[in-house]
């Protein structure tokens, strides 16, 4: 008898899976990667135990949507993102993609690859257009299908077109899809208009939504509630309420019935245009299909708070009372916090104390208010019972209640209260700033008390409270005064003692002290600081170009101001228009317009007059002096007034492209208008006839440098050439 032989064992086999199996009550669906997510033993592997793995897991690269938990890498490039889009296309979809891709154009070369296709359907093309981000080869392409052999549109790809359009901005294109439908042998219907109806009002565009319906009348669609609601709503929001009521009364005449929201939204929009007695028809109407609830009169309240319009909410809380609605928590809030805004605390008061005695749940926000209204009407010790009130009714007061607390005291020259209170909001664990102690420290300042003054410096420091920026505030707050001045200098030094002082600080004393005048204070406290270890910044060198200015000092201003340049910079708004006056007073003509220039380039708003100074420059090209008069009335129109600058841009005008008689013109008819005095007039002829001089002296110059000619009229001891 042979020996047993052993079982055959069959071998490994290797099995590829393409794509997502069939699932089946044995077999769950298995989602894997190229082939699948089944991980292979390595058969030479003996290890009981596989090697530790490091549980470090970097948590700066998690990313809660990523099925890996790591970041994904986004794509860098446009092909790659173009090909991250289209994984999600059909195949004819994506060849179509990518022949847009690579000829970027309309053309033979695309149409000769969409040649190569057997047809196309309205899916398809619409599956293109969803993708596609340039507006013109989804036209061409939308047109191209629409003339094949056999095809016609349908709603869905005539859609995909209008969604296509809009959100590549062509919504005004958008809206003719409709025309283009009913060209095609197709009528549009109400949901073609919706879309359209839907996009533009979600963009705030009222005029257009009203456009789009009457287009829907021309055809002969008539919207339904939902949708005549969705245009009244529109429209009211972007203030357009006369053609929202045109369409109520076309929603009427159609024998449409309203809903509660047809009629919040019209009530809405009369509360915001201030129709308190047609609003309170209307709400009459609406108490025939239903009562309105304290959410409606909620509503219309905030919609009247918002338009400042508080006599309007009165009466509107007296219908509500009318028609025995409980106000709640909200609606209490709503109207006191107007009230107490518009000091019309004691109204406010008597809310609350209503609400008080109905054991209603009463807000901060209502104690915020109330508190804050009886001290800007001076009443703070009415401020301080409703905190006692509120601190044993089991609130905890915040930060804003102490501020307003504080600064009413301060103004009562209470400082004592005053800095109880800021210790008790300290106890409190709140984290004053100095929003909170302004008052207290400009109470210290006017009272001479600098001992205290610097002990509520060291307490915020010890809060730690950034105290350099919070006397940046507090020296802002101090010289918005005019009479402010000897105290906020006072300040200044003794602060500046103790080593508070910093670029901002004396960047806002040299402001004050140049629009006090005391120009020539102002350079000492420059040579202060360039003599002290900060560096002065361009906000510095701004003041001291004024300065400079006003003072007659146009040339070391335009030093400074070269220094502004060495610290890749840019001046003032005010500095820029100083220093050019003061080029334009010395008759440095071209300087000044390049620093007109140069300023333009480098602010996002310059002056008005700079670009009317560049506009006339231009229009001296036509050498036509009722062209330059013309910009000079539009610009007297706007409000600027015809200064040294607008002068000098004639003179450099006309002398570059123009003639002197033409100049003379423009000059004479601005004499003749009063807007130029007699001897100015006289002086910028002179100055025109310099700069004339000065230009023919340049051109001659550069003509003899081109010809080589300058040794001969060097040789002949010529002046031009030495001047």
């Amino acid at each position: 008898m042979p020996p047993p032989q052993a079982p055959l064992t069959k071998p490994n086999k290797i099995y590829f899976y393409y794509g997502k199996r069939k699932p089946t009550q044995n077999r769950p669906t298995v989602s894997g990667g190229l082939f699948s997510n089944r991980e292979t033993l390595n058969p030479s592997s003996n290890t009981l135990h596989p090697p530790h793995k490091p549980t470090h897991f970097p948590l700066d690269k998690w990313y809660p949507d990523d099925q890996n938990h790591l970041k994904p890498s986004f794509p860098k490039t446009p092909s790659e993102k173009f090909f991250q889009i289209v994984q999600r296309l059909s195949p004819i979809a994506r060849y179509i993609c990518d022949s847009f891709r690579k000829h970027r154009s309309w053309g033979p070369d695309v149409i000769s690859d969409l040649g190569r296709l057997r047809r196309v359907n309205p899916d398809l093309v619409a599956e293109v257009l969803k993708v596609q981000d340039d507006p013109v080869l989804c036209s061409k392409f939308f047109h191209w299908a629409g003339k094949q052999k056999g095809y016609q549109h349908n709603y869905m790809s005539y859609n995909a077109f209008t969604y296509a359009l809009y959100r590549l901005n062509r919504f005004r294109a958008a809206d003719q899809v409709p025309e283009l439908m009913h060209m095609q042998g197709k009528q549009p219907s109400e949901k073609q208009f919706e879309i359209l109806i839907r996009m533009h009002a979600d963009n705030n565009r009222g005029l257009r939504v009203y456009y789009v319906y009457e287009k829907m009348k021309k055809f002969g669609v008539t919207p339904r509630v939902f949708l005549y609601n969705r245009i009244m709503d529109a429209l009211v929001k972007t203030g357009h309420l006369d053609l929202a009521l045109s369409v109520y009364d076309d929603f009427r005449k159609g024998g449409f019935v309203e809903e509660t929201m047809t009629y919040m939204i019209l009530i809405k929009g009369l509360c915001k245009s201030g129709k308190i007695d047609e609003m309170l028809e209307l709400l009459g109407q609406m108490r025939r299909l239903c009562k309105p609830d304290v959410f409606a009169y909620t509503a219309m309240i905030r919609v009247l708070v918002a338009e400042g319009n508080l006599d309007g909410c009165l009466r509107v809380w007296g219908e509500m009372r009318m028609d025995r609605v409980e106000p709640d928590a909200i609606a209490y809030t709503t109207l006191i916090s107007a009230l107490c805004k518009g000091n019309r605390v004691e109204k406010g008061y008597e809310f609350f104390k209503g609400m008080k005695k109905k054991g209603g749940l009463i807000d901060r926000a209502i104690y915020s208010s109330l508190v804050e209204g009886f001290v800007a009407n001076g009443k703070v010790g009415s401020a301080l019972d409703l905190w006692k009130d509120m601190m044993d009714s089991g609130y905890r007061a915040d930060l804003s209640i102490y501020n307003s607390l504080i600064e009413g005291f301060c103004n009562l020259k209470q400082l004592d209260k005053a800095s109880k209170l800021f210790h008790v909001a300290v106890e409190e664990g709140l984290q004053p700033d100095f929003t909170t102690v302004n008052p207290m420290l400009k109470a210290y300042a006017e009272s001479g008390e600098m001992d205290k003054f610097l002990m509520l410096l060291y307490q915020m420091d010890k809060l730690g409270a950034s105290v350099l920026e919070g006397l940046s505030i507090f020296f802002s707050m101090m010289v918005e005064r005019e009479d402010s001045l000897p105290l906020t200098l006072a300040v200044f030094e003794d602060v500046k003692i103790k080593g508070y002082c910093s670029n901002s600080i004396y960047n806002i004393i040299l402001g004050a002290l140049y629009k006090s005048g005391e120009k020539k204070a102002a350079l000492s406290l420059f040579s202060e600081i360039r003599d002290s270890s900060f560096i002065p910044d361009c906000t510095t060198y701004s003041h001291v170009i004024m300065c400079l200015v006003d003072l007659d000092e146009v040339k070391e201003a335009c030093s400074w101001y070269n220094k502004i340049k060495e610290l890749d910079s840019v001046p003032s708004i005010e500095a820029y228009q100083s220093l050019v006056k003061g080029l334009c007073k010395l008759g440095e003509i071209d300087a000044a317009i390049s620093l007109v220039q140069d300023c333009l380039a480098n602010v996002a708003s310059g002056p008005m007059e700079f670009k009317y100074t560049l506009t006339i420059i231009h229009e001296c090209k036509s050498n036509d002096a009722e062209k330059v008069l013309e910009v000079v009335n539009e610009m007297i129109e706007q409000g600027c007034i015809v200064d040294e600058v607008i002068c000098c841009a004639v003179i450099s005008g006309m002398c570059k492209h123009g003639t002197i008689e033409e100049a003379r013109k423009v000059f004479s008819s601005i004499r003749e208008r009063n807007l130029l005095s007699e001897a100015n007039a006289i002086l910028y002829d002179d100055m025109l006839m310099e700069h004339m001089k000065k230009k023919t002296a340049d051109l001659v110059l550069s003509g003899l440098k081109f010809f080589r000619l300058e040794s001969k009229l060097k040789a002949k001891g010529c002046t031009l050439l030495s001047s």
